[in-house]
């Protein structure tokens, strides 16, 4: 090969390479300006749910007026506020309280102590103390989603265990649901982990709720989820109110005569 014949060939690679180096650049570059849309998308869509925050909790105040036979008490979340859902009772609080009416055959009334936004932290310093001056015959704890965030195993092991020595013991309390990504999965993991061991300690039953919604799999982010993709939406609401109705239909079977037919229907085709 020739002097010149290896320089037009060094050319020509050099050439491709360049192509090759340009084609990945420009992949690479489209890429992330879809990644920063879909992030602007998610928050722009996170900010419009976000204004149903103060109609959900308007909605629970205002029906917790409404007298009934048996007290139901929820402690949570924006999930226990049923944000996402397309109405506030559409939320895994208002389909259990569907499901307790029917099951018991009594008039019930809901106190949703729930806020959105709450952590473990925030729920023992905000919704216990108002949670101690009621008598609830029903209650439902779900908490701990927002910790994962700003993740402290020791404030979370600390604040669950202030929460769970205050419930009465046949309170239902649900692990952490699944988040799909293992950088949160981790997290979560060792959340459930403290969670189930406290739980225990205090004789209370744990809801599943993490197997569950793990079963669903990743692609329940698109078909379970709100358009933040952080909420669940109806569907997924349901997913969660078959989480919990096990438990508490076995609680409410102990408690009060219940209708076991009911409790063998599930909840899946609730609206």
């Amino acid at each position: 090969m020739t002097s010149a014949t290896s320089v037009k060939s060094g050319l020509r690679t050099a050439a491709v390479a360049a192509g090759a180096v340009a084609a990945t650049a420009g992949i690479g570059a489209a890429a992330l300006v879809n990644y920063r849309k879909f992030r602007h998308r998610i928050a722009e869509n996170a900010a419009i749910l976000n204004q149903t925050l103060p109609i959900n909790s308007k909605w629970w105040r205002d029906h917790s007026k409404k007298k009934g036979e048996l007290l139901y008490v929820a402690i949570g979340d924006s999930a226990a506020q049923g944000i996402g859902a397309s109405a506030p009772h559409r939320g895994y609080v208002g389909i259990l309280a569907d499901h307790i009416r029917a099951l018991t055959g009594r008039t019930l009334r809901v106190i949703n102590l729930s806020v959105s936004g709450a952590t473990v932290g925030l729920a023992v310093r905000d919704q216990l103390p108002r949670f101690l001056t009621l008598k609830p015959d029903v209650v439902t704890v779900a908490i701990g989603a927002n910790d994962i965030a700003r993740w402290d195993p020791v404030t979370f092991e600390s604040g669950i265990r202030e929460l769970f020595a205050a419930l009465p013991g046949h309170a239902v309390v649900a692990d952490l649901p699944c988040f799909h990504f293992p950088h949160n999965e981790r997290k979560v993991a060792v959340a459930n982990h403290l969670l189930r061991e406290v739980a225990a300690e205090h004789g209370l039953t744990v809801v599943p709720l993490h197997a569950i919604t793990k079963r669903q799999g990743f692609r329940s982010v698109a078909t379970q989820f709100a358009n933040d993709l952080f909420h669940p939406n109806d569907r997924g609401y349901r997913i969660w109110a078959d989480a919990f109705l096990p438990a508490l239909g076995a609680t409410l079977l102990r408690r009060f005569p219940v209708d076991e037919g009911a409790l063998a229907g599930g909840v899946s085709g609730s609206n």
